[in-house]
């Protein structure tokens, strides 16, 4: 079931939103491209787009995970989709829990949105469905799956959000 309700998309940074400055050698987060991603897809659901960080996840603080918690708390609608970066995502989402009323989906990107090869369309994408037609609770959506965030991880050797309990038994086959 899909809703017309107007879903918030909160940006925060991460790699979604990263540009590669040559003279400095090194990515740096920028203006957020979400709002030209969805109007590149030509999205015509109702939607807004609100900065709120413009950190890598990695330098978030709990005061930061704190102020993201107090915005979505705080917003109007009950359909949310964040984007972030993809080291400390769990960890937003776990901070995130507490809200029981509202339906949010994090997402992010492997490679900055500015790269043609980025897959950050794809995910926003995917989070911005899965914010229309989840029930209430915490999602990641990322990868093409959607997650219940509280059962999943970042797998960093491949580069993917993988459920807990897959990670627990390949951990197991390594030892």
């Amino acid at each position: 079931m899909t809703t017309l309700d107007t879903i918030l998309v909160i940006t925060t940074g991460g790699t979604i939103d990263k540009q590669y400055f040559d003279a400095l050698s090194q990515y740096q987060i920028t203006n957020t491209v979400v709002t030209k991603l969805l109007a590149l897809a030509r999205v015509a659901h109702p939607h807004r787009v609100e900065v709120v960080l413009r950190k890598d996840s990695i330098e978030l603080t709990d005061e930061d995970r704190a102020r993201i918690v107090d915005r979505v708390r705080q917003a109007e609608v009950s359909r949310i989709v964040i984007t972030h970066g993809t080291d400390t995502m769990t960890l937003s989402a776990r901070a995130l829990s507490t809200i029981t009323d509202k339906t949010i989906v994090l997402t992010g990107a492997l490679a900055p949105a500015r790269f043609i090869e980025s897959d950050a369309a794809f995910n926003l994408g995917m989070a911005f469905a899965a914010a229309q037609t989840a029930l209430h609770g915490v999602y990641i959506a990322f990868n093409g799956s959607v997650f219940r965030a509280n059962e999943v991880e970042k797998d960093r050797k491949r580069c993917c959000f993988v459920l807990k309990r897959n990670l627990d038994v390949r951990s197991a086959r390594e030892d």
